[in-house]
């Protein structure tokens, strides 16, 4: 039945009709905030790229940590940024290393935050890559116990969720049987399944020191033109232990999240990266956005999308501006 009985807008006359009728909310549980820490004392290094982001040492970082909770926003996600770094990414294993330095100061300080841990070796090792390099190639296989060791040293930490970003086929797998061997059998896997090789990680690789010192990641990360083959790799995570699945990045791969969300019914994160961050940063910094305004509408799309979770610098502030409205 059409206009003039039908009218749309009825339901959209005031605040409180449009909030009877939402069909879609985002809150501050919604949300994960990114930290990165690095090694010393009384550390607080400005990432330029990202107005607003900083480097921890971990003393500064349970300050943050204390604005992160006050907020109201229930998780954080560690990304390490070692003082050195080899050929191996031993640091990323290390019982001292500066990630589980932070695990176990968080957890001790705020024991009901749920603390995730990225599991990857690219901030650790000399060359900059993913994985383990023979004879200048990514070595899958040889790869996986050393991810999978990383992992248990996070859980042993005191980590909720480890969570592997090399892109590496079968880690997840491999990340399971070696959690459960230890005894994590309650430490779940957030696998970032469908990762693109994208340019919207620029800033990212200037905050963790990151950037690959030859070559790419196109032979490990996904083709940004694909979407089907996102499908596949969240079926093989899943099949393989996987206990929540990420798209990243997630402003541009929408479709990708709606599509592994409808298609799977299980626990989708989307990660707002490093350029989406920057991006909306240095057009607010001109007037020519609302920076509230946007970034709300962005992460209300990437949930309206199928996202049950957000990885989003934005956290501490959205959670705020929640509150405030």
């Amino acid at each position: 039945m059409g206009f003039p009985v039908t009218r749309p807008r009825r339901l959209r006359v005031s605040e409180a009709m449009r909030r009877l009728v939402r069909e879609t909310e985002l809150n501050a549980g919604d949300l994960i905030y990114p930290v990165f820490v690095t090694e010393g004392t009384g550390v607080v290094v400005p990432v330029e790229a990202m107005p607003g982001v900083n480097r921890f040492s971990v003393d500064t970082l349970l300050s943050e940590v204390e604005r992160v909770v006050a907020v109201g926003v229930p998780g954080i996600i560690i990304f390490g940024v070692p003082a050195e770094k080899d050929e191996a990414g031993s640091g990323a294993w290390a019982a001292d290393g500066v990630v589980q330095r932070a695990v176990r100061a968080v957890k001790e300080r705020f024991p009901d935050l749920l603390v995730m841990t990225d599991v990857c070796l690219c901030a650790y090792t000399s060359h900059g890559h993913c994985g383990v390099v023979q004879q200048g190639r990514i070595a899958n296989d040889a790869t996986l116990e050393i991810l999978a060791r990383t992992a248990v040293s996070h859980a042993r930490a005191g980590a909720d969720i480890v969570a592997p970003s090399d892109m590496m086929d079968g880690r997840v797998k491999a990340i399971r049987a070696a959690l459960d061997a230890a005894g994590y059998h309650e430490v779940a896997i957030m696998a970032y399944s469908a990762k693109y090789a994208s340019a919207f990680y620029g800033p990212f690789r200037e905050a963790a020191d990151s950037r690959p010192q030859f070559g790419d990641r196109r032979s490990y990360q996904m083709d940004p033109a694909n979407g089907a083959e996102a499908l596949l790799e969240v079926a093989l995570d899943l099949e393989e232990g996987a206990d929540i699945v990420m798209v990243k990045p997630a402003l541009a791969y929408l479709d990708v999240i709606y599509r592994v969300k409808k298609r799977f019914q299980r626990p989708v994160a989307a990660y707002n990266v490093s350029g989406e961050y920057a991006m909306v940063k240095a057009a607010a910094a001109h007037g020519w956005v609302d920076e509230q305004a946007v970034v709300l509408e962005m992460l209300t799309a990437m949930k309206r999308a199928g996202a049950d979770m957000i990885l989003t610098y934005f956290a501490k502030d959205v959670a705020t501006w929640l509150k405030e409205k």
